[in-house]
């Protein structure tokens, strides 16, 4: 058996590209599950061994994969188009949740993986039981668009590009793909917020007061326009990624809102 952060990964074709995934427990298609969706630069293995944490403080299995273009999943062919994220959300997410029968989903997203999560469970076409949402994106800011520079600069000018690529097949495509298109000048105007008014499942945000990538106006946003209750936390002396920069807080505040969901059926 692997470690908790490398994982046994398996595989499965969606889209038509061949995706990384691991369970963190056993999974019984008649219950609910948890789905891990990462952030821009990252994969199934960059998160962990937190996912196996939250199923250990929840009860709950958890599917982590690796999007296309990310970790041991199909290297990227070619540019990422504004529409990436979509894509993600209504053709290839549906495609695996119906080849695992994935029925009843807690969607855990963080960054890009918020973003995919809030228009998968928007879109209104497929049953989502809550969110977990860390640092997501509904429309870009000049807080955005600095931080993405800043990580331009230092794929440019130190190790990241060495680091990066530890961690996915080529870790240079991995980073061209995603940093590329946030700095086109198409993307300035992404905006996912149509998407916010779909949702009516329950919503629980969370973000670093210290986030380079986004401010407190994303959540906001989601808290004023979803249909769902959303209940928004913010970190302190926390950057872009609670679940490291604040693990055990986070942890809990995740599990409590995940058991609320889902404690009769797993008492």
């Amino acid at each position: 058996m692997a470690p908790a952060d490398r994982p046994d990964m398996q595989y499965l074709t969606a889209a038509g590209r061949r995706l990384e995934y691991y369970w963190t427990a056993p999974y019984d298609s008649d219950g609910p599950a948890l789905v891990f969706l990462h952030e821009g630069l990252g994969s199934a293995g960059l998160w962990r061994g937190f996912p196996a944490m939250l199923t250990a403080a929840t009860g709950l299995p958890a599917l982590v994969y690796s999007r296309y273009g990310y970790g041991g999943s199909d290297v990227l062919e070619a540019a990422r188009g504004v529409d990436y994220m979509h894509t993600e959300a209504l053709e290839t997410l549906p495609v695996i949740r119906d080849a695992l029968d994935l029925d009843d989903v807690i969607l855990v997203g963080h960054s890009d993986g918020g973003s995919i999560a809030a228009i998968h469970a928007g879109a209104g076409q497929y049953p989502v039981r809550g969110m977990i949402l860390e640092a997501p994106h509904f429309f870009v800011e000049d807080a955005s668009i600095a931080g993405i520079e800043d990580a331009k600069t230092a794929y440019e000018t130190t190790d990241l590009p060495a680091r990066i690529g530890r961690h996915h097949i080529d870790g240079d495509r991995t980073f061209r793909g995603w940093n590329d298109i946030w700095l086109s000048p198409d993307f300035r105007s992404w905006n996912i917020e149509e998407y916010l008014s779909g949702i009516t499942c329950p919503t629980l945000v969370i973000q670093g007061v210290d986030d380079e990538y986004g401010t407190e106006d994303q959540p906001a946003a989601i808290g004023r326009q979803s249909l769902g209750p959303v209940d928004a936390v913010m970190v302190p002396d926390c950057g872009h990624a609670p679940h490291r920069d604040a693990t055990d807080g986070v942890l809990e505040v995740m599990a409590d809102f995940a058991v609320a969901l889902t404690g009769d059926e797993l008492a």
